[in-house]
């Protein structure tokens, strides 16, 4: 293995197309309980787009590697690595993986699911665990449930509208353009609105309300969302991909009756790894029995890596973008 690799880094805060360069840098030493991963895939991820402009809960300082999400080979193990072998093929999580190869904590990386290849395989840890936990920790959502999800047609929404046709609920996406309905549809929504449509007077109209809110988005979408959900219900704030940040009055929570939950999923990652290992199994259960299969819109080979951060970001992508590193 050489010394060194090829790595992609955020040389200053700003656009990702322009702050991404190609470097050359050493190949990271697994320490202790971490595993030393060779990268197939990496799966482009909001939180790539935000850590490009200096706007993630995590800010490393200029040069850092992007990237939170892969799939690949171990090949060395750190002093105490547990429950991985040299050979595996794995998936995991972490900031700075956007690389020819990564250090990761043994606790956040699992087996690929052998049914899905490099590609979907990448996109499967952070937009279904996001979704899974959003959707039955957070919201603890019930078959017969009436569910709505925003950028239903991204990577985080569509992994929520197969997440939550399969638990049994109705489930009802909101995209931006007319080109991502068919994708949502596909997903799993029974109903598809675009964003600029006054779709909360057709939810009011068609079904009175909503029970659960899944909302990557913020802004108009959450506050369109108070106002259709219903007694009892609960929107859970995933991200604010739109920009803007909502206000959420507490007298209109009071009033209606509805919760307001917030969900990071990384601190479960970090708090309650177990959680995490057990959301996976079911998950990869439901990959198994077809139920869930990561939706890739695009694989783009290694020096793209800037240009699909940048689709991310401007919004016109339609559910996953991966990056080919290797394989």
């Amino acid at each position: 293995m050489s010394q060194t690799m090829r790595a992609w880094r955020v040389t200053a805060h700003g656009e990702p197309e322009k702050v991404l360069a190609l470097h050359d840098v050493d190949v990271p030493t697994p320490g202790p309980g971490e595993v030393l991963i060779r990268v197939r895939t990496v799966a482009v991820n909001f939180p790539d787009v935000l850590l490009a402009r200096g706007q993630y809960q995590v800010r490393p300082e200029p040069p850092f590697t992007p990237g939170v999400e892969l799939c690949g080979d171990v090949v060395k193990l750190g002093e105490g690595a547990a429950g991985v072998a040299v050979g595996d093929r794995v998936v995991g999580s972490k900031i700075g993986v956007l690389a020819e190869y990564a250090s990761v904590p043994a606790a956040a990386v699992h087996p690929a699911p052998a049914g899905l290849d490099d590609a979907a395989a990448a996109s499967l840890i952070i937009a279904y665990q996001t979704a899974w936990f959003g959707l039955h920790r957070r919201a603890a959502i019930r078959p017969g449930e009436t569910l709505l999800v925003h950028a239903a047609a991204g990577g985080v929404g569509t992994a929520a509208c197969q997440l939550g046709a399969a638990a049994g609920a109705k489930v009802i996406g909101v995209v931006g353009s007319a080109a991502k309905v068919e994708v949502a549809k596909a997903a799993g929504a029974a109903e598809v609105y675009l964003r600029d449509q006054d779709w909360v007077a057709e939810i009011k109209r068609t079904h009175g309300s909503v029970d659960v809110v899944f909302d990557p988005v913020g802004g108009a979408a959450f506050e369109g969302s108070a106002r259709c959900v219903g007694f009892e219900g609960r929107i859970v704030v995933v991200g604010f991909a739109g920009g803007d940040l909502p206000r959420i009055r507490a007298d209109h929570v009071l009033v209606k009756n509805y919760g307001v939950l917030g969900l990071h999923w990384g601190l479960y990652q970090q708090r309650n790894p177990e959680l995490v290992e057990e959301a996976h199994a079911e998950l990869v259960r439901l990959v198994d029995e077809g139920v869930v299969r990561p939706v890739v819109g695009d694989v783009v080979p290694f020096e793209q890596a800037p240009s699909a951060v940048q689709r991310l970001a401007d919004g016109t992508t339609t559910g996953r973008v991966v990056v080919r590193v290797a394989g």
